[in-house]
């Protein structure tokens, strides 16, 4: 199993690369960043300083969408850091929640993502493909290689992401919930005649470790608000006794009142009061290290090819060393 690191870019950014430094050296093999240009840093010019200053660390965001930047700008970008650090990225993409909101706009539709993915990987890797009608090449890219993962949750999300996407990403770590995603996302990459096995299926989840459960939910409670934002897009679009999406993931967000984005993905969001103690333990990864490996060891058992690390709370440094000393060893050699 892979490692992930995933940080929000607030300044400094030296910060962010720091952290992604020490990562590498716990192990980490990916480390990833939120992508929205309001709430945060622009991720691309700190993703340069971070394979700067790592020697083997992929990077990444955890996700980027396709209304942000037009599509050939996102591929060059890609496609330069490749060329200047050796194909060392990997593009997250999904539909777009805080960076579209937070602008005014709505999310993207699954039909222009699913176009985007094609044509953002076309470009990145040199060959030719079609922006709004026109015939688009980048001459200068020799030999690039741009995986894209794709996140969802719902349905026909999950169809798209095996249909389309070199990987799948799913933002929460419930095992039931997992299996019953990878089987979604695997049945539609062997329906549409692609390898399934071939997806590489990353879980991206907060990680608190210690012995003290209660500071640690309430560290990573806001978790469960993020997650309850495009689950509350699931049930307006589905119902809530739909069939098409589990009970266990949408039956929590009944009391949800609305959501700030100033204060996503932050510990102590007040938008998250909804969220019960039950959510957070099945979404995240807490508790002491046993813990963690016997959780991790269960979502690799299910085919989860990678674990992202969300460490947006107080013990960011403590967590990223307690993975390399304990976790990631255990889960990287022997059973």
């Amino acid at each position: 199993m892979d490692f992930g690191l995933v940080l929000q870019t607030d300044p400094p950014a030296s910060a962010v690369v720091s952290l992604m430094r020490r990562a590498e050296r716990n192990g980490f093999r990916y480390g990833w960043t939120f992508d929205s240009a309001v709430l945060w840093q622009e991720p691309f010019v700190i993703y340069s300083q971070i394979l700067e200053h790592t020697r083997r660390m992929r990077v990444g965001p955890m996700v980027t969408n396709p209304g942000t930047r037009t599509w050939e700008v996102t591929a060059s970008t890609f496609a330069t850091l490749n060329d200047m650090y050796g194909n060392r990225t990997v593009c997250g993409i999904g539909r777009g929640d805080s960076a579209m909101r937070v602008a005014g706009r709505a999310p993207n539709t699954l039909a222009r993502l699913g176009e985007a993915i094609g044509v953002i990987r076309d470009l990145a890797e040199g060959r030719e493909a079609q922006v709004d009608g026109k015939a688009l090449r980048i001459p200068w890219i020799r030999d690039g290689k741009l995986p894209v993962w794709m996140a969802a949750y719902g349905p026909k999300a999950l169809a798209l992401a095996g249909e389309k996407a070199d990987g799948f990403i799913l933002q929460l770590a419930d095992p039931f919930l997992t299996e019953w995603m990878i089987k979604a996302v695997r049945d539609a990459a062997t329906a549409a005649g692609r390898d399934p096995d071939a997806l590489t299926i990353c879980v991206a989840a907060p990680a608190y470790v210690g012995e003290d459960l209660a500071h640690a939910r309430d560290q990573c409670r806001w978790f469960g608000g993020m997650v309850g934002n495009h689950v509350a897009d699931l049930v307006s679009r589905y119902g809530e006794h739909s069939g098409l999406v589990p009970e266990a993931l949408t039956e929590y967000i009944t009391s949800r009142q609305g959501y700030d984005y100033s204060h996503h993905g932050r510990a102590g969001n007040p938008s998250t009061d909804f969220v019960p103690d039950e959510i957070v333990d099945r979404f995240c990864l807490l508790g002491p290290p046993e813990a963690h490996i016997e959780k991790l060891r269960a979502l690799r058992a299910l085919g989860v090819d990678q674990f992202a690390v969300y460490a947006m709370h107080d013990a960011r440094e403590a967590v990223i060393d307690a993975y390399g000393d304990h976790i990631i060893p255990a889960l990287t050699s022997g059973p």
